[in-house]
């Protein structure tokens, strides 16, 4: 999922770049009302797991990699706007110190993964929730991070640098991540439901209390 430098053209990163910076910006006037007293102390467990998953990461066809995310994870745990500048500040870390996804197009990367990614899965929760929580958080982790490729795909196809055409950078990063995407989906169902299970009130708020 991270897009090297040299991969998506300037004036792209520039614009998914400012794209960012504007959600970013307005996740963190919302913030306040998403923090509560047993949610502050998750934000640096959380970053570190996403932090430490995102690292584990394997190539696929084109040039970038699959791996775990955490988005939707993040999103249903800490709320979607503090989930984004929880995943956007692990991203701007790994590309800074460890060189993970380019510095040129870290805006689009931190697009792809901490808002695309955040805002579908807690959306997508939202939607799936009284179906079941845990039903809800396996769809968010698999779509979430299907719609975070497909972004990508997309960033990737409309760029005169790269050398695959917009329709077959949207089917190798959107089917690729919908198979992979599947083991994030579990991966998040299975950790959001030992936790709540270990620590009810971490529950979302909003999350009906009916089983999976």
């Amino acid at each position: 999922m991270h897009i090297p430098d040299g991969y998506v053209d300037l004036p792209l990163a520039l614009l998914f770049g400012a794209l960012s910076i504007a959600v970013l910006s307005v996740a963190a006037r919302r913030v306040g009302g998403e923090i509560s007293d047993a949610r502050a102390p998750l934000l640096g467990v959380v970053a570190a797991g996403i932090f430490a998953a995102q690292m584990l990461d394997w190539p696929i066809p084109g040039g970038t990699s699959a791996h775990f995310v955490g988005g939707a994870f993040a999103a249903i745990l800490l709320g979607p706007h503090l989930g984004a500048l929880c995943v956007a500040t692990v991203v701007t870390i790994q590309a800074l110190v460890f060189g993970d996804g380019g510095l040129v197009v870290l805006g689009a990367n931190v697009f792809n993964m901490a808002v695309v990614e955040v805002y579908v899965g807690y959306a997508v929760y939202r939607a799936v929730a009284p179906y079941g929580e845990f039903r809800a958080a396996f769809a968010a982790g698999w779509l979430g991070i299907t719609a975070g490729a497909l972004t990508a795909g997309l960033q990737l196809g409309l760029s005169s640098a790269f050398q695959y055409q917009i329709l077959t950078t949207l089917a190798i990063m959107g089917g690729g991540h919908l198979v992979l995407g599947l083991v994030e989906g579990a991966i998040t169902a299975v950790v959001y439901r030992y936790l709540v299970d270990a620590r009810p009130d971490l529950r979302p708020a909003t999350t009906p209390e009916v089983s999976a």
